[in-house]
């Protein structure tokens, strides 16, 4: 052991900002989530407020937004995983076949841009076009329909949160699976062509068998986070009049912790979705390991 740290000890010293890292600002504020069970006073701090137990979780169970946190945060994220997670493989397959380079690149540059844009723009835009004088409305009534307001009819936050997703996030995203398109040995290729194996072929026998594992490891990782939403963009988005299927678990973490400064009940709802998130990911992964030779342990 020792002869080993001697040897690397410049590979080991690399890793030491890291480890300080997750250790000062992962692992030590993990202590905090101990007043999930505590009737937490800032006054009184962590060691001096009233210790309450399993309330708080049994005051969400029990209350009024408790199913439709859960359920919104659960149908967005499946809907990401039917509609947002496929689509950065399909750009990328789509890239793979395009032969000309410069229209090449001129599609990956075009797809890349809105990932660079703030999330802030990025819902202003959204609430721009979908208001009642946005472009989509000037549209259906080019066409003969009638001026729809958009974000005040909860139906249709779904389907607006996803495709600006999409629209936002695919270019990006299609960045690992290229680089996974381009890790396959073209002599497979060659082999298969050889073989008699036309395009359809070769994309059932090596394109997708080769990135296989990628697709595999992203898509564990896509359901380890099946109950969180990052709040910002549904923040930027919703309004009271769409709380039905726009109110998730982080939004109501949100409101009940800072606005409402109710840290412990805050940090209870925290600790579930955790717990669920955790779950899911062991489950994913036994799955994955049952059924094919890829998992992320």
């Amino acid at each position: 052991m020792l002869r080993t740290l001697s040897r690397y000890k410049y590979l080991y010293a690399m890793l030491v900002p890291v480890v300080a890292y997750y250790a000062l600002f992962h692992y030590a504020p993990m202590y905090g989530a101990i007043i999930a069970f505590q009737d937490f006073r800032p006054l009184k701090g962590i060691g001096g407020s009233e210790w309450v137990g399993l309330a708080h979780f049994i005051d969400f169970f029990t209350g009024p937004y408790a199913w439709r946190l859960i359920r919104n945060t659960f149908m967005i994220n499946l809907y990401e995983l039917l509609f947002s997670f496929p689509a950065p493989i399909i750009l990328a397959l789509l890239l793979n076949e395009i032969r000309h380079n410069l229209f090449k690149r001129s599609i990956q540059t075009i797809t890349y841009m809105p990932h660079f844009i703030s999330i802030v723009v990025m819902a202003g835009i959204v609430l721009d076009f979908a208001s009642s004088d946005g472009v989509i409305n000037r549209i259906i009534e080019m066409l003969g329909g009638e001026k729809t307001s958009f974000m005040t009819r909860p139906e249709w936050f779904y389907p607006i949160y996803i495709i600006s997703g999409i629209w936002q996030h695919v270019g990006w995203g299609s960045i690992i699976y290229l680089a996974a398109l381009a890790g396959i040995d073209p002599t497979l290729y060659e082999a298969g062509v050889v073989d008699g194996a036309g395009r359809w072929r070769q994309f059932l026998h090596i394109t997708l068998p080769g990135i296989a594992p990628t697709i595999i490891i992203m898509f564990i990782l896509q359901i380890g986070n099946m109950m969180s939403i990052g709040f910002e963009k549904v923040l930027l988005l919703y309004n009271p009049s769409i709380y039905e299927t726009a109110d998730v678990i982080a939004t109501y973490v949100y409101r009940k912790g800072l606005l409402e400064l109710n840290y412990s009940f805050s940090a209870a709802v925290g600790i579930f979705n955790s717990i669920i998130n955790f779950a899911l990911l062991v489950f994913a992964n036994r799955m994955s390991r049952k059924y094919s030779e890829t998992s992320l342990w």
